[in-house]
């Protein structure tokens, strides 16, 4: 957004990229650096005008809409800070690409995007790399540990069917995950129902727990294979709750193996020497329509060769005690 941050107000031709957008989240968008809470303000005391009226935040933005920006003071991040850190995590492996959309299979210890602490995430550094790139917006989140299928729109009518499609929950999109746990897991398949509930530790870090007054939420695990110490799931999610996964699990008493927020923490030190380092979920498939000709469409993203390797480790040195029939074609599909 040209001239945002300086001593002047700003005016900005709405083109077509931005059409359909709400207008907090195009202010949110824009004005990087600027806290929300700030961008809500000037919202309500009138400064942000379009077409010289006062608007909702809520307003959805229309092509040839004029908008008047306030002076904001922007806190931005050093450019070559974001430049350097995006150049040197440049491995995004595309699975699927067109006009509309792209999907990649996003490493695991990178954040979909920058912020709280985080100089850059998957979306700095895609636009890093396709400069030429007009429009590029994360249709929805994976945690910085978790590693998987990842959609980005390329046009803001995909986007917008992409964030429809996932509001659906289980009808819109078929998510699978792939999963190691702690513990001897028994049932072939088990639905979890259990609400959940977001809060803030001392420390003002997010956590999730299970909680009567939280939101509805459902996973469908199956069993792939068992060991005697260690199990490998397939979660499907039936919602879309934060860290919904691993706060299912660790309410059952089958926390993820390396997770640092919800796991067994002492299991968590002994299992890098033994070569996991670092948190056992990845989603590995997505069945979906495509947003905008509604064709059907399948993304895999391969059991990454941190987790492939251990549990080729595991299954060396004990004997295994359950198999599923898909369980082969699951580890060796690319």
């Amino acid at each position: 957004m040209n001239g945002a941050g300086n001593n002047s107000v700003c005016h900005v031709l709405i083109g077509e990229d931005a059409v359909g957008q709400r207008l907090d989240n195009y202010l949110i968008r824009h004005c990087k650096g600027v806290p929300k809470s700030h961008v809500y303000r000037i919202l309500r005391s009138g400064e942000v005008r379009v077409n010289s009226r006062r608007v909702d935040a809520t307003y959805r933005l229309q092509a040839g809409d004029k908008l008047r920006i306030p002076p904001v003071r922007i806190a931005e991040r050093p450019r070559d800070e974001v430049d350097e850190a995006a150049k040197a995590r440049v491995d995004l492996p595309v699975i699927f690409e067109d006009e509309a959309m792209l999907v990649i299979d996003k490493p695991e210890g990178i954040a979909v995007h920058g912020g709280s602490g985080v100089s850059f995430g998957v979306i700095e550094a895609l636009r890093r790399q396709r400069p030429q790139a007009k429009f590029l917006e994360l249709a929805h989140r994976l945690d910085r540990e978790t590693s998987g299928i990842l959609l980005v729109g390329k046009k803001r009518l995909a986007l917008t069917a992409l964030h429809d499609m996932f509001r659906e929950h289980g009808a819109g999109a078929d998510k699978r995950y792939l999963v190691l746990v702690k513990g001897r897991w028994m049932n072939a398949t088990q639905h979890v129902k259990a609400p959940l509930l977001k809060y803030l530790t001392e420390s003002g870090e997010r956590r999730v727990s299970v909680n009567a007054e939280g939101k509805a939420s459902h996973t469908v695990f199956r069993l792939l294979a068992r060991w005697p110490e260690m199990s490998l799931l397939e979660a499907q999610l039936k919602t879309g709750r934060t860290h919904q996964i691993r706060v299912h699990l660790a309410h059952l008493g089958f926390p993820i193996l390396g997770d640092e927020k919800y796991g067994d923490f002492d299991l968590n030190k002994r299992l890098r020497p033994a070569g996991l380092k670092r948190m056992a979920l990845h989603a590995w498939r997505m069945a979906f329509r495509h947003p905008l000709s509604g064709a059907p469409l399948e993304c895999v993203a391969p059991l990454p060769a941190g987790i492939a390797s251990y549990i080729a480790t595991v299954d060396a040195e004990n004997s295994r005690e359950f198999t599923a029939d898909n369980l082969q074609q699951i580890l060796e599909r690319q």
